[in-house]
């Protein structure tokens, strides 16, 4: 259950979800992009710095209120709610807990008031899951650092007007070498090399990045020198909460639209949902998707509280990601030959909400964290 607070913000989001980003979703995927519109009404709704203290002027929302948002806006449109995802947490959520007064008020503060999107750059095309495998130099020189290298399947590389990049520092020290950045995405030296072709979430750029001696100042540096690794894991808590949200608000949207058509599609002198195969079939998928939002909700209140929940983050994580596109696959067989064409929305939601078992830690990442409790 939602309290008072926590249903009127899933409320707004939700009906913002159906008016505006559902109508218009197929034509932001064909477009490739994400009109400027769509994110000033995340930001008047204070959908881009949920959990961020309104002393940095951030709506100041818990974790259960932000998952719930989550839901709502991937309901309408799985790519909005990725871009929405990645910025609240990781990009607001580090520069929140690591970041210095300075880039406190001049970044975070339009940040979460939702004046640009932000970005967070990792991966690299030979370091997905295993962070230490990092190339990306940082080298120190008089009054900053000189970035070289490259990351790929960065969310918002194109449109994001910072971004958060680790870096080598130390290359003596794998884990404790690697530093963040904060960098403008105007800097000379960085360049947006290719942006991804992609299955799903089209309208949500996913880039390759080159830093070529790309200067940076040291009031850039996130936290310390050599904690980048800490920093970089700090936000997996929330950032598995948020992708599991992601999942379950698309898969709800494609069994609504089952359900609707079931309930409408005639067949043999009675409506789908009366044959009994396709009514247990949503039952099932109702049933797997309910598990999965109370996953995500139970892990998002003991954020709430306080209580370390990273097993619980990936336990929500790898079930509702699987979860989805189970749903998502019932959702098309239950429409039959129309859910395999473009005319109806399960065939995009089904390829938009695959990647959520990929992003974020992939299922057998989540398995391998898990799985390190059972000894503990």
């Amino acid at each position: 259950m939602l309290n008072q607070d926590q249903q009127l913000i899933s409320e707004t989001a939700q009906r913002y979800s159906r008016e505006v980003l559902a109508p218009g979703a197929a034509a932001r995927e064909k477009a490739q992009a994400i009109e400027p519109e769509v994110f000033e009404g995340l930001a008047g709704m204070g959908l881009l710095g949920m959990t961020v203290s309104p002393d940095w002027d951030g709506a100041g929302a818990d974790y259960v209120s932000y998952a719930a948002a989550l839901m709502a806006v991937a309901e309408g449109d799985g790519a909005v709610s990725t871009v929405m995802s990645v910025h609240n947490a990781p990009f607001c959520a580090i520069l929140e807990r690591y970041g210095s007064p300075a880039q406190k008020d001049a970044v975070l503060r339009p940040g979460a008031r939702g004046e640009f999107i932000g970005a967070f750059a990792l991966t690299e095309s030979h370091a997905g899951s295993d962070a230490s495998a990092l190339r990306t130099r940082a080298v120190a020189k008089s009054g900053g650092y000189v970035i070289n290298g490259s990351k790929q399947f960065i969310t918002s590389g194109k449109i994001g007007k910072y971004v958060i990049v680790f870096a080598v520092t130390d290359p003596q020290n794998p884990k404790r070498g690697i530093s963040a950045f904060l960098v403008p995405t105007d800097a000379k030296g960085y360049s947006v090399s290719k942006i991804e072709h992609k299955l799903g979430q089209k309208a949500s750029d996913t880039c390759s990045l080159n830093f070529d001696d790309l200067e940076v100042s040291a009031e850039n540096l996130i936290g310390a020198e050599g904690e980048g690794y800490r920093i970089a894991l700090s936000s997996l808590e929330i950032g598995r909460i948020g992708i599991a949200s992601q999942s379950v608000g698309m898969a709800q949207a494609a069994l609504d639209a089952a359900v609707r058509y079931a309930a409408e599609r005639k067949s043999f002198g009675k409506s789908l949902l009366e044959h009994q195969a396709v009514s247990f079939r949503l039952v099932d998928a109702k049933t797997r998707l309910e598990a999965a939002r109370q996953l995500v909700f139970s892990a998002a209140r003991m954020k709430d509280a306080g209580v370390p929940c990273l097993d619980q983050a990936c336990m929500a994580k790898l079930f509702a990601s699987e979860a989805a596109e189970a749903v998502c696959s019932a959702a098309i067989q239950t429409f039959g030959g129309y859910g395999y064409v473009e005319d109806f929305p399960v065939e995009r939601i089904y390829r938009d909400v695959r990647v959520c078992q990929i992003y974020e830690g992939t299922s057998d990442i989540q398995k391998i964290i898990i799985g390190r409790s059972l000894s503990a």
